[in-house]
């Protein structure tokens, strides 16, 4: 059972990395009824600890002995911390691919059974907007970060296959207050849907290694779920009551990235020479 804001915590103790992101801030409050302690961890700054269910800990995911350190003592790990845009490989390189495995490798040695990874859309981004794919579909990423969490996808399904460490890789679409453009019309994630999301992950069973798009029940969609349907994620939001705003902004060209891939302008992003 996925507790709700007066049910009891679940679990003990839960890590989230990158807690001083955009979403780190947004899940620092919206998954505090996951667990009694919420142990909160980035390199850029953070908020002080509001009380003991609160613990803020700085760690630089390059480096492996402090992530291993970081790891002692949890039940599950929502993994959102590294770089989130496009960026040239060497900034990509420290956080998001051997950030992502000490990650695991610390999960292996400290025995948690449980990791949320925050993939993102990018892993499939050169997929055309008159696309739908399922998770079972070959990836095509659409850059340095795509490729990034790409790697992360194989890193988690390696971990189950090897150590049995359980993992749900949330392909975020576009996670924001509300949808920005035409394109987020089809990708956009809801904060309460993200929030219902990472608590179906946390908690149901047998999840092995599971592919789920994190997107709100949005009208017009180039995703399906039904090979995550065991996750019951049943969201309550929906791009729609902002479609007027949205379409009052000048339209794109039609040849324009952001009109055509599912990765938007991601595609075009670089080289970075």
């Amino acid at each position: 059972m996925i507790p709700s804001q007066s049910a009891s915590p679940c679990l003990k103790r839960i890590l989230l990395t990158g807690a001083a992101g955009g979403l780190g801030k947004v899940l620092r409050e919206n998954v505090r009824p996951f667990a009694e302690v919420l142990r909160l961890s980035d390199i850029a700054p953070m908020a002080p600890a509001m009380g003991p269910h609160e613990e803020v800990i700085p760690c630089d995911l390059a480096d492996k002995s402090a992530v291993d350190a970081l790891v002692q003592g949890v039940d599950a790990i929502l993994h959102f911390g590294g770089v989130s845009v496009e960026r040239p490989f060497e900034e990509i390189l420290e956080a998001n691919i051997r950030g992502v495995f000490h990650i695991y490798e610390a999960a292996r040695r400290h025995g948690v059974k449980r990791v949320i990874f925050a993939s993102s859309n990018h892993v499939i981004g050169f997929y055309r907007q008159d696309e739908h794919i399922d998770a079972a579909c070959a990836r095509r990423p659409d850059g340095y970060y795509g490729l990034s969490k790409s790697y992360g996808e194989d890193v988690a399904s390696f971990y189950f296959d090897r150590y049995g460490i359980e993992t749900v890789s949330i392909r975020i679409g576009s996670s924001f207050p509300e949808p920005q453009n035409r394109r987020m019309m089809s990708t956009w994630l809801s904060y309460r849907d993200l929030t219902q999301l990472i608590g179906k992950a946390l908690f149901t069973p047998n999840v092995g290694h599971t592919v789920v798009y994190g997107m709100s029940d949005n009208k017009d969609v180039w995703w399906n779920n039904h090979l995550a349907s065991h996750l019951d994620y049943s969201p309550q939001d929906s791009s729609e009551p902002f479609r007027a705003k949205v379409e009052a902004q000048p339209a794109p060209a039609a040849n324009d990235p952001v009109a055509v891939y599912q990765g938007g302008a991601f595609v075009a992003a670089g080289p970075f020479e």
